[in-house]
């Protein structure tokens, strides 16, 4: 295989996993809302409208919804073609991405992820009512564990498995940093209620979103905001928290590139490295003392970072099926591989 034909199957790998465990972050902010919604005081629009706000896609959902109600919050979520970090977007992208490299995958993962597709197509033909979307959220989420379990269980562990795993856990460390901003804008209206008492019934939806609930609760015990914090930031167990993401994608980083542990061949590996290095020594309390949401605002731009650094260093010379991600850093929006994208281009 050649370096041009390399850089173009492992960008469309790299992205058909970061698309399908995007789909199913998206579908658990919609289902953590859902919950919360049942035990909120606030009004609807107070409550669904800082979804949009952390997505980065507040002046694209204002373009089109005058609204910001749970129907139109969740359809330019789910179902809304004309946003590139909607469900059915991401799973048309990952469709697109899985095609180009067929024979990388196997057969098994193809068939899936087809199902999987059509099932999101078909069921934005007609907005679920709440039980209904209930259930279809249930069924995102395993549909994403049956694809990602036959790709663990049928592809050897060489480059194309790593760049599936690094684009997955990148993407899942990011969207757990971005359930955290959200329950923070809902719930924690100023830097004073910071480690105020908050519903237990409010947190546990948290854990529950993340599927961390039951391993929280047996390793830890108690419900506590703090604690909750801890544990999807830094629990070097959880394999949803921020910290086990990092590593496992640092472990496939260097798997691809062949560079011992502790050393760097490249910006990616390098920055990659000293943001795992800040999140094993980080501790919980000067996180809160010095803000949440700063700290999440700045987590995410690092992880930007580290994704612009694998574009240049992997993947620059191929054709993209790769839109913008955008994330919120308080009052303005910051595009995601927007460097990336400037150089596609120019090409």
């Amino acid at each position: 295989m050649t370096k041009r034909m390399l850089s173009r199957v492992a960008d469309s790998i790299y992205w058909m996993s970061r698309y399908i465990e995007r789909a199913d972050n998206v579908a658990r902010f919609i289902g953590v809302n859902m919950h919360l919604m049942l035990d909120s005081e606030v009004n609807e629009d107070q409550q669904w409208l800082p979804l949009i706000d952390t997505s980065g896609d507040s002046e694209a959902f204002r373009d089109r919804y005058p609204v910001s109600n749970q129907n139109n919050v969740i359809r330019f979520l789910a179902f809304d073609t004309t946003n590139p970090n909607s469900v059915l977007s991401c799973l048309k992208s990952a469709r697109e991405n899985a095609r180009t490299v067929r024979e990388m995958i196997t057969a098994s993962m193809w068939h899936q992820l087809n199902e999987f597709y059509l099932l999101v197509s078909e069921t934005s033909e007609k907005m679920p009512s709440y039980e209904a979307l209930n259930r279809f959220l249930v069924q995102i989420h395993r549909q994403t564990a049956a694809f990602m379990g036959l790709k663990d269980s049928s592809m050897t562990r060489g480059e194309p498995w790593h760049f599936s795993n690094l684009g997955q856990m990148l993407e899942r460390a990011d969207k757990t940093s971005r359930l955290l901003d959200v329950k923070y804008f809902i719930l924690l209206k100023s830097a004073d209620q910071v480690g105020a008492p908050i519903d237990e019934i409010q947190w546990s939806a948290v854990l529950r979103s993340v599927s961390g609930f039951e391993m929280y609760r047996k390793k830890i015990g108690r419900i506590a905001p703090f604690k909750v914090v801890d544990y999807l930031l830094f629990d070097p167990l959880f394999p949803r928290s921020v910290r086990y993401c990092l590593l496992n994608a640092q472990d496939s980083l260097h798997a691809i590139t062949g560079t011992p542990a502790y050393r760097f061949s490249n910006d990616a590996e390098r920055r990659l490295g000293s943001l795992c290095s800040e999140l094993v020594y980080a501790r919980v309390d000067h996180v809160i003392q010095s803000g949440l949401h700063q700290y999440i605002d700045d987590l995410q731009l690092a992880m930007n970072a580290i994704g612009d650094d694998l574009h240049a260093a992997f993947f620059a010379k191929k054709q993209a099926i790769s839109p913008p991600i955008h994330i919120q850093k308080r009052n303005e929006i910051t595009s995601v591989f927007n460097a990336s994208d400037q150089q596609e281009r120019a090409q």
